[in-house]
């Protein structure tokens, strides 16, 4: 009896299966959907959806060094104070490409605006789809997320104070004996008196002065490591503030060497004529830095898109199309992306070599407007 009943229900199954999918054919058929891009669109009914296609933004973020090297006020008397000869004589300033970040993210195509009306119930769920490379949704998440961009920051912005001179002293006091006249019985005479002037110290003295501090503190140091010293400190702290005034002393001679780190970002909207040119991003100089406008003082920093046409044998279906050629619309607008390599250049040095997906690259083409992703 159970093998009898079980045949009997696998003959139902048979028989209900082309009523199922001819019930579905029609539905597919009968649909009542108008897909159109926007600009074709005469006017907006009630309860009409617009959407549009994504395309790929790129931010560019360049982290550059400048280097500044200031000569210290004592330069000229290193080598017959100190006898260094390595020391910075001019103010110089240089600049460097450290590295090169590209990141992405997708936005609406101002372009591919599409707009579905339907007289009937419009089942679909393509619209949610966001990341699978098919159709944004009406509200992307894209526009409510925040993205940190990179800030400039010096590594070491200290610069030479005009009063810091390493010298105990700036003045020296000077007398002199200088003398007046006062009349006593109508006769006149001479009468001394001390005089006191400060006068300030020429830069050779000055430059003298600093020299012995500095090698005042070498030889305390040399005490304190050989052991030979008579009071020794208690932690690091005095061993250390010793070296941060032998450094101080140091660059008096010899010129500070600053470095500041910088990011600068720019921001590019690839298109298909793009492909396999070079697109400049900006200008930088050695000696300047990053140029704005057309200057052309410096070399030009490119980016290049090579698109590897991986969607190029896909079906494209004809989007000049308007009402009057009575053709069916009830096919929904989505966009593929197409794997494109990326380089940038500074000149002739590359910079940055990548892969990324890029929509603006892809194909447009069309699936049917009630398919539901995941049945």
């Amino acid at each position: 009896m159970k093998a009898t009943s079980r045949l009997f229900v696998l003959f139902l199954i048979l028989i209900l299966i082309p009523f199922y999918s001819c019930s579905t054919s029609k539905r597919i058929a009968d649909s009542n959907s108008v897909i159109l891009p926007l600009s074709d669109s005469l006017a907006l009914r009630d309860g009409s959806i617009v959407y549009g296609l994504p395309r790929t933004v790129f931010t560019v973020a360049v982290e550059m060094e400048r280097t500044i090297e200031k000569p210290g006020p004592y330069a000229k008397y290193a080598d017959d104070l100190l006898g260094l000869t390595d020391v910075i004589k001019n103010e110089n300033e240089s600049w460097s490409v450290e590295s090169v970040a590209v990141k992405s993210h997708d936005e609406i195509d101002p372009s591919e605006y599409y707009v579905i009306s339907s007289t009937s119930l419009f089942q679909s769920n393509v619209l949610a789809l966001k990341k699978e490379g098919l159709i944004l949704d009406l509200n992307p998440s894209v526009f409510y997320s925040s993205e940190k961009q990179g800030d400039n920051s010096g590594s070491d912005n200290a610069q030479f104070h005009p009063y810091d001179l390493g010298s105990d002293e700036y003045f020296q006091s000077q007398r002199d004996t200088a003398y007046k006249r006062l009349s006593v019985d109508s006769s006149f005479i001479r009468l001394p008196y001390i005089v006191e002037k400060r006068k300030k110290l020429s830069i050779d003295q000055l430059a003298e002065k600093a020299a012995k501090r500095l090698m005042e503190l070498r030889d305390g140091m040399h005490l304190i490591l050989t052991g030979e010293a008579t009071v020794f400190p208690q932690n690091e702290a005095a061993i250390n503030e010793i070296n941060r005034l032998e450094k101080a002393y140091t660059e008096l001679f010899t010129g500070k060497t600053i470095k500041e780190k910088y990011t600068f970002s720019y921001q590019i909207i690839p298109q298909k004529s793009m492909a396999g040119k070079a697109v400049p991003l900006f200008q930088f100089s050695e000696l300047t830095g990053p140029l704005n406008g057309n200057n052309n003082a410096g070399k030009p920093v490119t980016m290049e898109f090579n698109p590897e046409k991986k969607t190029k044998d896909l079906t494209i279906i004809n989007r000049v199309q308007t009402r009057s050629e009575n053709k069916k619309f009830d096919r929904l607008f989505y966009r593929v992306p197409d794997v494109v390599g990326i380089k940038i250049n500074l000149g002739s040095e590359k910079l940055f070599d990548s892969r990324k997906l890029i929509y603006q690259f892809g194909e447009v083409i069309q699936l049917p407007s009630n398919y539901i992703i995941g049945k």
